[in-house]
């Protein structure tokens, strides 16, 4: 009997079995999206990919904005890939962009899988970046950095979404890498700096009441904007009541309001979609709506 089977996928098989490894060379994938505003209609300027990152432009929904969405054409990310993504929001303009599914970041043999993306608004400028989840596989050796400019009188919407192992395969993340930076600058000036950090025993540090307490999800949100402080007890108040296996808070840090949302994963992305919905709504008049594709 003979099994063929990816060098990132796990469990193994029985014993007995000969296995035939699959590898595939690392790929570096590349996507920018820029949009501007035209007597008051966001329009598109600036559209490149490179596989295996591709960009879909949907229809929003009535009364909605301008949308991207953004697809891994490759099913994954494997140990040395790299993927770069670059969305500008030029001054006036209004943009929404997510993945079109959760993201799925497979068990290296070594090297790193590295994401970095960039976020710049314009003044005037709306920009939302909502993800949905990348789920980490055991193994996994993850080092995404988001990094944000942002204008005077831009305002911004971002977040990330974490899910540890899969646990409905049985399988927990007890090992590899997690590395989950931000850096946001005003004007050119540094005022937010974050990262998630654990290497090598991931067990421990996921388990510990001191870091994430054996949750399986760990989402977080950024929104910075002139008023956002502002907007603290406003916004806690579109906070939904929290279901069984779900904790979330906000707190407002050197002028931006910064959310954390964290528990079992689909309780998560229930509160974290929920939230979002809400929160656009208030902060800038939008539907009260996720993108379709993030109900699929």
């Amino acid at each position: 009997m003979s099994v063929a089977t990816s060098l990132s996928e796990a469990p193994l098989p029985a014993s007995g079995a000969e296995v035939i490894a699959l590898r595939r060379t690392a790929v570096a994938g590349e996507a920018a999206l820029g949009v501007r505003a035209d007597n008051g209609i966001t329009r598109l300027v600036e559209l490149h990919q490179r596989d295996p990152l591709s960009l879909r432009l949907p229809q929003p929904g009535r009364g909605d904005i301008f949308e991207a969405s953004l697809i891994t054409t490759s099913g994954g990310v494997v140990g040395g890939d790299s993927l770069r993504i670059e969305i500008t929001a030029g001054a006036g303009s209004a943009l929404r962009v997510y993945p079109q599914a959760a993201e799925k970041i497979y068990r290296s043999l070594g090297a790193d899988s590295r994401i970095t993306v960039g976020l710049s608004a314009s003044a005037g400028a709306w920009l939302e970046w909502l993800p949905q989840e990348t789920i980490l596989f055991d193994g996994a050796r993850l080092r995404r950095d988001t990094n944000i400019e942002l204008a005077p009188g831009a305002r911004v919407l971002a977040g990330e979404f974490l899910v540890f192992g899969r646990r409905a395969s049985g399988e927990r993340l007890s090992r590899g890498l997690i590395h989950d930076g931000w850096r946001l600058r005003r004007g050119g000036k540094l005022v937010w700096a974050d990262a998630l950090h654990a290497d090598g025993d991931l067990a421990a540090p996921l388990a510990s009441p001191a870091c994430l307490g054996g949750v399986t999800a760990f989402a977080s949100l950024i929104y910075a904007a002139e008023d956002a402080a502002a907007q603290l007890e406003a916004l806690r108040e579109l906070l939904p009541e929290e279901p069984a296996g779900a904790q979330h808070a906000l707190t407002a840090v050197n002028g931006l309001v910064v959310g954390r949302f964290l528990g079992e994963a689909l309780a998560v992305r229930r509160s974290y979609g929920a939230f979002w919905a809400a929160a656009r709504a208030r902060l800038a008049g939008l539907p009260a709506a996720l993108p379709r594709l993030w109900h699929v």
